[in-house]
């Protein structure tokens, strides 16, 4: 077959431009790369200035180097945005009687205060254009509590309800807004969790994957940062005009039980 003139793929998002947080590696790198392909101009923002660039130059994106727990340089990030991906997080794992104040404290504004800034700030450019895709990467634990996390199922509990607010605010403005729930994916976040989940569970780190991580999953093996990436994108695309206010489930069934 001849696919000398052969039509270029689609892209669904030429013309729109995206902001990702915690872009630099995992599920973030992942939307990123996957928004990109789909023609989007993407903003990275991390922490990790030497990955974000480098992935900003490979996709022709722009990185912006900001701790997400400092307000103004939350409020220094880019307002015309037409998909917001609110994905950066991180991890502390201890009982709630030992677990330290100050960082329950830093893991709020990062996980909730800060997506709330970028909403604040990008909505009315989205009101304005009539149309806008709000990407909230939550978790099985904003479905679902686990024990030592109370900090993490706290802030994703909380990213479920701001979610569903902006769905009910921003549709009259062609504006949808979702959370995607993955179970354990194949990310440096999780790869960090395993010394903290065998020293709190007591168990050897070989066995915190099979025995903690996919014991609730029906499925059994971590999921892969593209497959969260993927209906990341579907939910940007026209397909998914009607899909506002909704959790996600990419869990391996874990929510099933």
């Amino acid at each position: 077959m001849d696919t000398t003139h052969a039509p270029a793929p689609p892209l669904p998002l030429r013309g729109r431009t995206a902001l990702v947080t915690g872009a630099a590696s995992g599920i973030g790198r992942a939307c990123a790369e996957a928004l990109a392909e789909a023609g989007a101009r993407v903003h990275l923002v991390d922490l990790s200035a030497g990955p974000a660039e480098e992935l900003a130059a490979r996709i022709g994106g722009t990185a912006h180097i900001a701790d997400l727990s400092d307000p103004e340089a939350v409020e220094a990030l880019p307002a015309a945005c037409d998909i917001v991906v609110n994905n950066a997080g991180l991890q502390h794992v201890a009982p709630l009687h030992e677990f330290p104040v100050e960082r329950f404290t830093f893991m709020q504004r990062v996980m909730v205060e800060a997506p709330f800034r970028i909403l604040r700030r990008t909505l009315p450019h989205m009101y304005a254009r009539g149309w806008g895709r709000v990407v909230n990467i939550s978790s099985v634990h904003g479905l679902r509590a686990s024990a030592f996390k109370s900090a993490y199922v706290t802030a994703k509990h909380a990213l479920e309800g701001l979610s569903k607010t902006v769905a009910l605010e921003g549709a009259p403005h062609g504006v949808t807004s979702n959370c995607v729930n993955p179970a354990y994916v194949r990310t440096p976040l999780v790869e960090r969790q395993i010394a903290a989940q065998a020293a709190a569970h007591g168990l050897p780190p070989e066995d915190v994957v099979e025995r903690i991580m996919l014991d609730r999953s029906a499925v059994k093996r971590l999921i892969e940062p593209e497959e969260v990436a993927r209906l990341a994108v579907w939910l940007c695309s026209p397909h998914a005009a009607c899909v506002t206010g909704a959790s996600l489930p990419v869990d391996g069934g874990w929510t099933a039980h």
